[in-house]
């Protein structure tokens, strides 16, 4: 039999300590055999498809096992965080959480889900029914592990090669420098060089990870934190002079999440649009940019560089993508089922299904080849893939992205008005990496 036992007290004082508040206790599924709870991110860039979807699915499984599907959503990475502390405190609520891949740690930490044995796995295909790669993050090691994988979604610029072609630009820039240079030369008449979602909940701390996994900085390093140095604070430079001083995107953005980001491009209104995935294909297939846009990889060279330090990480993309982790406050009877609900999203034909109606890349191995052949615009994306790196394994991880997000919250009062001065950037900086020392020493201490 399998344990049902939630989590020790020393992992709950570890969640609280994290910074929970004020959440309310989740009604559980409990031991009703018709119903089967399940968490998920919503979409805000097809929310009528996402409910087709939803419907079509919970249908799907009402045939199959006689058990109705309740859907729940988080809408940002702060809520999702908030989500899984709640659950792990109150002992109660979905059975299934569909996690993004760098919240897969934090998840893992609490001991609050399922570790997958040889026969989880043959419940859901089995694992040699994923691409390998997409298996990096499901727990710290191959043996060690408690997500599934569902969708793949490396990250890459989309570029309007007829803006590009106007300003004499005929090759992809591969440093940051050269980007920004790029951008300034694009820029005008209406359109911008770059289109940027400052205010996006899950955005901008992947620039921040990037530029500085370039310069050779990790951010966390088993226990240890880096988030106030110089390559840190360099990136969050140049990724707010791009509105403050290089005036290479629309003031707007500022307020813009990742859709309407999406939407400036897609209307032909900014040569790059980085931090894109092929979640972007639908929009784009269907806009004034149609025929004129192709996907490049972003920079892998640090700001202020002209190549990439000796200690420097070729890291083209984040590890990407949300993986599918089992509650085991859930009977053993609602375990069974979350299996058989894995099972059928990660089929090839539904996978295939997801990738034509939202974009993100399979999983499923037969899936991803048959989508790759179909599309030569998915060879960047597959070249991402393969430059990948996976953010630090660690508990802390999910509260330390938060923290670097929040160093743009607190700085768009700033963008606004057209400067972020140093000493208010540095001082964020060292608040955040007080808060990921906290964060991390809470791991190693057991919550203590």
């Amino acid at each position: 039999m399998r344990s049902r036992t939630f989590i020790g007290a020393v992992a709950v004082v570890a969640f609280a300590a994290l910074g929970l508040q004020g959440c309310a206790v989740v009604d559980g599924s409990g031991e009703d055999p018709d119903t089967l709870r399940v968490m998920v991110a919503s979409n805000t860039t097809f929310p009528k498809q996402y409910t087709a979807w939803q419907d079509r699915i919970g249908r799907e499984f009402v045939r199959e096992t006689g058990v109705r599907i309740q859907w729940e959503t988080y809408a940002s990475t702060q809520e999702e965080q908030t989500d899984i502390q709640t659950s792990v405190i109150s002992g109660q609520g979905p059975d299934v959480y569909s996690l993004g891949t760098t919240f897969t740690p934090t998840a893992y930490s609490t001991g609050a889900f399922v570790r997958l044995t040889d026969a989880d796995w043959e419940a859901v295909g089995g694992k040699d029914r994923f691409t390998p790669a997409t298996l990096g993050i499901s727990g710290p090691s191959s043996s060690e592990q408690i997500a599934v994988p569902l969708h793949s979604r490396p990250y890459m610029m989309a570029v309007n090669e007829k803006l590009l072609a106007a300003h004499g630009i005929t090759t992809m820039p591969t440093t940051w420098d050269e980007l920004t240079a790029d951008a300034e030369a694009t820029t005008g008449d209406g359109t911008y060089g770059l289109s940027i979602a400052y205010a996006d909940g899950a955005d901008p701390w992947k620039f921040i990870w990037g530029m500085s996994q370039n310069a050779g900085n990790t951010i966390v390093d088993g226990s240890h934190a880096t988030v106030d140095g110089p390559a840190v604070q360099k990136a969050y430079d140049t990724y707010f002079d791009w509105v403050a001083e290089d005036h290479v995107v629309d003031p707007a953005s500022v307020g813009w999440n990742d859709a309407q980001a999406l939407a400036a491009f897609a209307d032909g209104k900014a040569a790059f649009f980085p931090m894109t995935t092929v979640g972007a294909l639908p929009t784009l297939a269907a806009s004034k940019v149609a025929d004129d846009y192709s996907f490049a990889l972003l920079p892998t060279v640090p700001p202020g560089a002209t190549e990439r330090p000796s200690d420097g990480v070729e890291a083209a993309s984040i590890l990407s993508g949300d993986n599918l982790v089992v509650a085991n406050y859930s009977s053993e009877a609602k375990q069974r089922l979350s299996f058989r609900f894995i099972e059928l999203i990660t089929r090839a034909d539904e996978q295939e299904r997801w990738f034509r109606t939202f974009g993100d890349f399979p999983t499923n191995q037969q899936a991803a080849r048959t989508v790759a052949d179909g599309d030569p615009k998915l060879a960047t994306s597959l070249q991402a893939g393969t430059l990948s790196k996976p953010t630090a394994f660690n508990g802390a991880w999910g509260d330390i992205q938060l923290s670097l997000v929040d160093v743009v919250t607190q700085s768009i009062p700033g963008l606004k008005a057209g400067n972020v001065s140093q000493a208010a950037l540095e001082q964020r900086l060292r608040s955040a990496q007080h808060d990921a020392e906290g964060s991390l020493a809470r791991q190693k201490n057991g919550g203590l």
